[in-house]
């Protein structure tokens, strides 16, 4: 039996050059690559829009294309779902070579699995929200009671319940980005593709929009693939980043790889003045969980040698799944337990009362400090189902906060 794959989108070495002799232009891409535009425009008349774009979006993520302008990342976003049409390489949605389409099916396509939301809101002014709501559903030719209630209903889902009789120019510019993205929803699509949707707005609406986008993606459960300028916004909302330059991805990777490990000097310039500690995370830090751990059949004497060995003062008593049971101290231990050396510790009842700092390896290190504030136990990182997967230690909480 198949398995569904866990890239949504994929697109591998994607080509976008504008001009008659593209492919010309490709092939001796190698004369041309150390020019700047103005001179490979003079000598080739093509324009370069991205180049060699390789990067996978999982089911469910937000992943931004990110770079400052003329970078290419809105015209990598429109090769996804052919409004620019790829010069090279390949798009896949669902392992449907998009790229390989005929025009009915790709309008099929973009109708069912893919909506859009644009940077000046491309509202029509003469309808009111309602009907401009409506128009992917028109376009599907649905009928119209079924399309005025889907659209009421995205409408509810981004907060403008009862301005549907509304026209656009009656609303403030973060109202009309809702629209957009109402009637984006009405469709009930898989992909959502955004070109600088929030750019157009002031800053403070800006970021509202973006914390209400985040919880709202979450009720709905859309892949996203969001275009930006600002690097702000990319770390506020993405799962994952590709920094592009001049056309390029030149490097993908979570928030904090892109923050904490910059490959190239233009992305070390990008993240240069962040502040670091919003972005370390406790995945980042944490140390293998071993040391730490002993079974409740453990005898004291081992115990305390395995302490001693790993100069500890604190282990974790876990069960056979990985769940921590109890904190063990070693000065408790120590302390009048002669008699009691070699029967396991499970049966002693030598457990401290210390407070357990728990997090999850996305915590990051601002609120791993005010975790490992609460007690003198190291912080444990466990997984969804409470499994104990690694231990951030005091020493690694200072260490961390120094290189940040």
């Amino acid at each position: 039996m198949e398995t569904e794959s866990k890239h949504k989108i994929r697109c591998e070495n994607l080509w976008k050059v504008f001009g008659q002799d593209s492919h010309r232009f490709m092939a001796n891409w190698d004369t041309y690559k150390q020019m700047n535009k103005v001179q490979r425009l003079k000598r080739t008349r093509c324009v370069v829009g991205t180049r060699e774009a390789t990067f996978n979006v999982e089911r469910g993520e937000i992943y931004c294309l990110m770079g400052l302008s003329g970078s290419g990342k809105s015209t990598l976003l429109r090769c996804i779902n052919r409004l620019f049409e790829p010069t090279a390489g390949k798009v896949f949605i669902d392992d449907i070579d998009v790229t390989a389409l005929s025009s009915t099916d790709l309008r099929n396509l973009r109708c069912k699995m893919i909506g859009m939301v644009f940077q000046n809101f491309a509202l029509l002014p003469h309808r009111r929200l309602i009907r401009n709501a409506t128009l992917g559903l028109e376009i599907q030719g649905m009928n119209k009671t079924k399309r005025e209630k889907r659209a009421r209903e995205a409408l509810a889902l981004v907060g403008l319940e009862g301005w549907e009789k509304s026209y656009p120019h009656e609303l403030s510019g973060g109202m009309q980005q809702r629209v957009g993205l109402a009637r984006a929803l009405a469709t009930d699509p898989e992909i959502l593709l955004m070109d600088e949707a929030f750019s157009a707005l002031d800053p403070l609406i800006r970021r509202q929009m973006q914390d209400e986008f985040v919880k709202l993606i979450k009720k709905v459960n859309k892949t996203i693939v969001f275009v930006t300028h600002d690097l702000n916004e990319a770390l506020r909302i993405a799962g994952h980043i590709a920094v592009m330059k001049d056309g390029a991805i030149v490097q993908q990777g979570t928030p904090s790889e892109i923050v904490l490990k910059p490959k190239t000097d233009y992305v070390a310039e990008f993240v240069k003045d962040l502040p670091k500690i919003k972005f370390i995370t406790a995945a980042d830090i944490m140390e293998p969980p071993d040391k730490w751990v002993v079974k409740p059949t453990a005898s004291i004497n081992q115990i305390i040698k395995t302490m001693n060995a790993n100069q500890l003062r604190f282990v974790f008593v876990v069960d056979d799944n990985q769940r921590i049971a109890n904190v063990i101290d070693y000065y408790q231990l120590t302390r009048n337990n002669h008699d009691y050396l070699d029967k396991p510790v499970g049966k002693q009842g030598l457990f401290c009362d210390y407070p357990i700092p728990r997090a999850c390896q996305t915590t990051f290190l601002e609120q791993l400090i005010e975790e490992g504030a609460k007690s003198k136990v190291p912080t444990t990182i466990q997984d969804d189902i409470g499994r104990l997967v690694g231990i951030v230690s005091r020493e690694k909480l200072l260490l961390a906060i120094t290189m940040a």
